[in-house]
């Protein structure tokens, strides 16, 4: 079994303002998806050099759409979260030949 990376927790209400700060300041949100995907891919944006953030996703509705998967996942004890990235100031050019 992989690593599980940690979730920011937020206050339900509160992401969308979470996320707005977070694509002001640069970031992109790719993907909402649970455990054990979740972990899977914030490394491999790891390894190609972004930055990542991974906030909870809520399973109450919000206002804004459907949250029934959600919702049915937290029942059975599943967590969602809302992957951000940007490039990392770090970052180095890969050397893969593929790239």
């Amino acid at each position: 079994m992989g690593v599980i990376i940690p979730l920011k927790l937020v206050a339900v209400g509160r992401e969308g303002a979470l996320a707005n700060e977070l694509l002001a300041q640069g970031w992109i949100k790719q993907t909402t998806i649970g455990e054990p995907r979740l972990s899977e891919i914030a490394e491999n944006y790891r390894q190609l050099g972004y930055e990542v953030q991974v906030i909870e996703h809520p399973a109450e509705p919000t206002g804004d759409g459907c949250n029934t998967c959600f919702t049915a996942g937290a029942e059975m004890g599943q967590m969602f979260g809302d992957l951000y990235i940007r490039k990392g100031s770090d970052s180095k050019p890969l050397e893969d030949e593929l790239f």
